[in-house]
Order: C-alpha cells, then structure tokens, then sequence
C-alpha cells in the first residue's frame, strides 16, 4: 500500500503569546527568536494514521511538504516517526501561493511520484485554519474526498472511514486510490524512537524545483492568487473598571442600568 502524506511546517502552537509578533505592512507572523517551526500538529497525526496502516498492509509511505531548504527538519520528523521518504517543494517562485497555487503545486508532485493508493492530510493548518489545501488537491486529481477522519480501515481496494459531523458521525466507503484529512481523534502521533532519529539523520531529503515537477508559471506564486490578504492586526485587549456609587444601594442599581444602557451592553 503506497501512501502520500502532506505535512506543512508552522509555528509552535506552544509558543508563549508574549513572544507572538505579526509584520502589519508585510502581513506576515515573524518567526518568534529561538523557537523553530514545527509539523503541523493535525499532519503529524496524518504521519501516525498511515504508520498505522503501513504496519497492517506493508507499503511505503511519502512525505511532501511546500516550503523552503530548512523545512528538512519537519520532513525529518516524519521519516524518524517512521516514514520512508520525503521531498521537499520549494522554489523562489512559489511564493505567494495560497492554498489553491500550494494545491496544484501538491498535485504536481503527487503525479510525478505517481502509484499511489492514498494521500493522507490534516484536518486543516495550526497556522491559518482553512481546511483548504486537501479539498483542493482531491479535486486536481479527481480522486474521492473524505474529510474529519477519525478513523480508517482497508480491506484491499475497499476503505471505511468513519467521519465525524456535527450530529455525530457518518460511516463511508470508497474504493482507493482516495484522499483523506485526518481529524485529532486519531489520537496522539508516536514519538520518534532513538533509531528513528539515527535513521532520519541519514537520509538525504531531495528538494524538487518548479522545473522538477513542471508545473505552469501562470498557477503559482502572488500572481496566480484567488484571494488578497488585506490586513493581518493581532486584537488588542484593554480592561477598563468604572465604579459606581450611590447614597444607597438602590440608587447605585439604578445609575448602574444606566450606564449599562449607556454602553450598549442592554
């Protein structure tokens, strides 16, 4: 069983909020100092689901991220986790891609590796939340879309999913190849083994090119965009106290409802 897994590199979902920033004008987060990105937390549990199934099917599985050289580290958190192989997408030309550009770029990797059975993803980024990105590469490769996995079973060609709603769940079948976003209720990822990380450590993780996967100038980076980031501010929070008083406690209940009315809140 060949399975893909797409895993993206953010920024530590466990930072302190202290040492959160945003660039307003660049409408970008600034890496916090000293804290490298991780695996998205929701596509490492993606990593442990196809573990899971390499281990009842035998298989290989294939990690693929967009991004740049020093995404190494996430990839190599897969392959000690116990993938097989990884690459890395990365090219100038990328950048600015949204999630559909990110897609297709996906899509053309995914079809030069080609003899796959499944793609496995996260449920959605720890970063932005748009749960866009596997809907998407599903559709470039017109293959079946199950979302909010909880939990997959193969029997040869045929794979039950159970799906979570917000009713309860939702049992389906499909016949692979498919892809799949992986929900939290897969449970925890395992942790990388001593000779897991040995093992990563020596392996080299290829970087393709837009040349290597040929994809079309016209669908990538800010050019091809669907959609404009306008502004990107963190709230700012401000607690204010007024104090009211009265020569008796009704008196002070009636100036309070009127403040209260005053300020909108009834």
């Amino acid at each position: 069983m060949n399975i893909i897994v797409c895993i993206k590199e953010v920024p530590d979902p466990q930072i302190p909020p202290a040492k959160f920033r945003i660039d307003s004008e660049a409408k970008r987060i600034l890496p916090p100092e000293g804290i490298p990105p991780v695996i998205n937390p929701y596509d490492a549990q993606a990593v442990e689901l196809a573990l899971r199934l390499k281990e009842k099917h035998s298989g290989k599985i294939t990690v693929l991220t967009v991004g740049s050289e020093a995404s190494t580290t996430v990839v190599k958190h897969a392959l000690s986790m116990g993938a097989d192989e990884g690459f890395i997408l990365a090219d100038k030309s990328f950048d600015g891609s949204d999630s559909f550009s990110i897609a297709y770029i996906l899509t053309k990797a995914i079809q030069k590796i080609g003899n796959y059975d499944l793609i496995l993803c996260g449920r959605q980024a720890a970063d932005w939340d748009e749960s866009l990105t596997g809907p998407l590469l599903a559709e470039n490769l017109n293959v079946p879309l199950l979302t909010l996995a909880q939990s997959v079973e193969v029997s040869g060609k045929e794979m039950n999913v159970k799906r979570g709603i917000l009713e309860g769940c939702q049992f389906l079948q499909v016949t692979l190849p498919a892809l799949v976003t992986v929900s939290n209720e897969i449970g925890q990822p395992r942790l990388p083994s001593g000779w897991g990380i040995i093992s990563a450590a020596r392996k080299k993780v290829p970087v393709w090119t837009a040349t290597d996967i040929s994809v079309e100038p016209s669908q990538i980076g800010a050019g091809a965009a669907r959609r404009v980031l306008v502004k990107l501010l963190s709230p700012k929070r401000a607690r204010m106290c007024e104090i009211i008083t009265g020569e008796t406690p009704a008196e002070a209940g009636e100036k309070l409802g009127e403040r209260l009315r005053q300020t909108g809140v009834i």
